[in-house]
């Protein structure tokens, strides 16, 4: 008879968690942006973070968009006080940009892709 293969298990909580740590190290982004519905600002700041991300992290990031009119709970869930809001989920630290996103150098710099001044 043949030998039969082994079914991986799936990952351990730690492992998981360690695995998520390395796509972390390698410059993976996990960011959250709130919107209000079609308004100018919202579509503004949605145009300017895929800008940003395709330009910057290309290939290195995920972006969720969520209408807070559509899906307030996620609004409540997040903390979030005002849209549009962007939020850096991964790496951490947690970070939050209030606005249409257009003020490009300093979202840079709150994702940590830019070194700050001196």
């Amino acid at each position: 008879m043949g030998k039969k293969k082994k079914k991986e298990a799936p990952p351990s909580a730690l492992e998981a968690y360690e695995m998520a740590i390395q796509e972390t190290e390698q410059g993976h982004y996990v960011l959250r942006l709130y919107v209000t519905g079609t308004t100018p600002n919202s579509l503004r700041a949605i145009e300017n973070v895929k800008r940003i991300c395709e330009e910057h992290l290309k290939g290195r990031y995920e972006l969720e968009i969520v209408d807070i009119y559509q899906q307030p709970i996620f609004a409540k869930e997040g903390q979030i006080v005002a849209a549009p809001t962007l939020v850096k989920k991964l790496p951490p630290p947690l970070r939050k940009f209030i606005g249409d996103m257009s003020q490009t150098e300093k979202i840079l710099l709150g994702l940590d892709l830019r070194e700050k001044k001196k």
